[in-house]
């Protein structure tokens, strides 16, 4: 029976950490994204996360009520730690597309605790060798190895951690990450607490049991299963040496992802044994490196783009308890596959690829963010933030519109002769004038320059931010007009999702919103263009399509979009919309290496007409006409020339018959120079065309017009 004084000092010291008066509840933290370097995430059976008023925060104290009580007795302490294990594992969700089918399965991988008297010592003496060889003499502190830490970071410039095993059992079950002396004093504090009320052989139990050892899992049980298939109780030495090696940085040492830094890693931990008189200089250097055997039990795709980025959103929603095991997502099954068929028929050697496909109010459909997802799990859809190139005069003639221009005022095309900044034309076509429509359909790039001159580089950034456009923005810097400020392809896309929907800005989302209720319009804070703004807008992006450097995207059904390549031929891109899907493609490489004659009227325009076709199926026929009875003729007959047809397609490339009065125009390209064949009363011409466009002179600075 416990002394009165004993209850007291633990009581007061209970205060002191602001132990909660309640547990916190289990697992609500899965760790989607490996953390970084040196960062060990929260145990996923205690959260302790400031600002969710659902969570308890150790710091806050004292709690209502007086002194919180002591903990139960430890005779029932394996048997709750056991249900919170059970707890952990069940924390388990599935993301489903729109349709109902499973697309991802995802949490904290969390399997039963580990007792230390089933354990053969060479299991558990590597971790107490590489993280705390005092861990049996001192009392949760170690002045000595704090000081030991110190004098090594100071002599040799490496850094070493002085945290004890219960420290460290402290800071991962009950802290926050914060890296602060309050945060550090608190961790001492509990370390106290636990050391009174834990036996050490518990102690060490429970951190083996909750440590993170990489690939989102928890806990020695766990990570020998994941790693080599193996019960912990049954591991080799060396398949110990390399567990304990993990847990100093997880991310970087995994061997599933840096095999050799986590055998690096394993020679470290054998040398520290052998200076603990775990084993001699001899077995360590005939300890062997160990096999992993790494098994999938899950049937559904455990990492796709999509499911990566919906993941953090996902967890929001778990929040509101464990009974909701599934959640529907906006992706469309149907939509993904004719993605991923787009992208793998299209010839892209080396480069890389990224496609976003959402509704005009942002909910996302469809994402392909890489070739493979196997080799390179990085998002180019959401992560990587590249130069859009021309796809950005979206903004320069939109607040033009907004301005009073309207798409037939003219706008000087003639190159630049002086000052410090002289852009170019893409294949140097420059005229006296050209309407606003032209110029866009055209990719001018003088033009754009000199629009945004008109307006004000703070208008255009004002602009792209009603938009939803929240990357850095060069103010005052003319070649901002050209798209030379980088943004993330959902971004972009999500801007043209505005536009098409014309309201904005629009919110990529991955599941669906919830129904806005009649009195939202009070507090709706979306903008929208005027009717005459949004169709001179349209007029432009159908211009670009029809006549210009977007050719190779069009569609049977009225299409808009715009096409994008940045300086030297680094990025291409095409973003538009039809029907009611938004679309935006983008092609390059990951080093930002010039592509090989690749540009967004070329490559990416005709992903992009691809995944469009599949997507709306049959809406892409013209509807056939209705049959109606033919009236007697009266009067005279009237010619059948149809002036101003309109395009018409000839074959899958970005061949074109535009039949005009008085003669007929196809446009085409050879060798990805632009080309009109006109034939009328003149005869026969070929004349150079609006063009895809090529990549700008070297000398020039200013990305080409496309």
């Amino acid at each position: 029976m416990q002394s009165r004084q004993s209850r007291e000092k633990r009581g007061l010291l209970a205060r002191l950490v602001g132990w909660p008066w309640r547990r916190a509840p289990a697992p609500r933290r899965p760790i989607f994204d490996d953390p970084e370097e040196d960062e060990r995430p929260l145990s996923p059976l205690y959260d302790s996360v400031p600002g969710d008023p659902e969570r308890l925060r150790v710091h806050d104290w004292p709690y209502p009520g007086g002194a919180p009580p002591p903990p139960p007795a430890r005779k029932t302490s394996r048997w709750r730690w056991a249900a919170r294990g059970l707890a952990a594992m069940l924390f388990v969700f599935t993301l489903l597309a729109a349709d109902g089918t499973p697309i991802a399965r995802n949490g904290a991988v969390v399997d039963r605790p580990v007792h230390l008297a089933d354990l053969p010592p060479h299991v558990y003496q590597p971790f107490l060798a590489v993280e705390d060889r005092r861990f049996y003499s001192h009392w949760g502190v170690d002045p000595r190895g704090i000081a030991r830490a110190a004098w090594s970071n100071l002599t040799t410039g490496r850094t070493q951690g002085g945290s004890t095993i219960t420290q460290q059992l402290a800071k991962f079950t009950f802290l926050t990450p914060e890296q602060s002396l309050g945060r550090k004093a608190r961790e001492a504090l509990i370390a106290f607490w636990l050391e009174a009320w834990l036996s050490k052989d518990e102690i060490l139990e429970r951190y083996l049991s909750n440590a993170y050892f990489g690939d989102n899992t928890y806990g020695l049980r766990a990570a020998s299963l994941h790693y080599f298939y193996r019960q912990p109780e049954k591991l080799k030495p060396e398949q110990a040496a390399m567990l304990a090696g993990l847990l100093q940085a997880p991310s970087r040492y995994a061997p599933t992802r840096n095999p050799g830094l986590a055998r690096e890693r394993m020679r470290t931990v054998l040398q520290a044994m052998v200076d603990a008189g775990y084993l001699t200089q001899a077995q360590a250097h005939a300890m062997p490196t160990p096999r992993l055997d790494v098994r999938d039990g899950s049937d559904l795709p455990t990492g796709t783009y999509f499911a990566d980025w919906a993941l953090p959103a996902a967890r929001k929603l778990s929040d509101v308890g464990y009974s909701r095991e599934t959640i529907t997502t906006t992706l469309d099954a149907r939509l993904q596959a004719a993605a991923r068929r787009a992208v793998e028929r299209a010839p892209l050697g080396k480069a890389q690829v990224a496609l976003v496909a959402m509704r005009p109010n942002g909910e996302v459909v469809a994402m392909i963010g890489g070739k493979d997802y196997a080799k390179s799990p990085f998002n180019r859809a959401t992560q990587a933030r590249r130069q859009p190139g021309s796809t950005f005069k979206l903004f320069v003639y939109l607040t033009a519109l907004e301005d009073g221009w309207s798409p037939d005022d003219r706008i000087d095309n003639s190159p630049f002769e002086e000052g410090g900044y002289r852009p170019r034309n893409s294949g140097g076509h420059y005229s006296d004038s050209l309407t606003l429509e032209q110029a866009f359909a055209r990719s001018s790039n003088v033009a754009a320059v000199r629009l945004m001159g008109e307006v004000g580089s703070d208008a255009v950034i004002r602009t792209a931010r009603a938009l939803g456009v929240r990357s850095p923005l060069a103010e005052g810097d003319p070649s901002l007009a050209l798209g030379t400020s980088t943004m993330t392809l959902m971004e972009l896309t999500a801007a043209y999702a505005g536009v098409a929907g014309n309201e904005f800005p629009v919110v990529p989302r991955a599941f669906k919103a919830d129904k806005p209720g009649w009195l939202d319009w009070v507090w709706n804070s979306h903008h929208s263009l005027s009717s005459s703004q949004h169709k001179a807008m349209e007029r432009l992006l159908r211009a670009a399509v029809n006549q210009g450097t977007g050719r190779a995207a069009m569609l049977a059904v009225p299409n808009f979009g715009k096409t994008g390549t940045s300086q030297d031929n680094r990025d291409a891109l095409f973003v538009g919309y039809a029907g009611d899907l938004v679309v935006g493609v983008w092609v390059g490489n990951d080093d930002n290496s010039p592509l090989d004659g690749v540009h967004g009227g070329g490559l990416p325009a005709r992903i992009w007409r691809d995944f469009m076709r599949q997507a709306l199926g049959e809406q892409v026929l013209p509807a056939r006409p209705r049959s109606e009875p033919t009236p007697d003729p009266s009067g005279p007959v009237q010619p059948l020339d149809v002036p101003n047809l309109g395009d018409i397609p000839l074959g899958d490339d970005s061949t074109r018959l535009r039949i005009e009065q008085g003669g007929a125009t196809i446009s085409t390209s050879v060798d990805g120079v632009p080309l009109d064949l006109r034939l009328d009363q003149q005869g026969l011409s070929l004349t150079p065309g609006a063009g895809a466009s090529g990549a700008p002179p070297t000398p020039a600075p200013a990305p080409p017009g496309n």
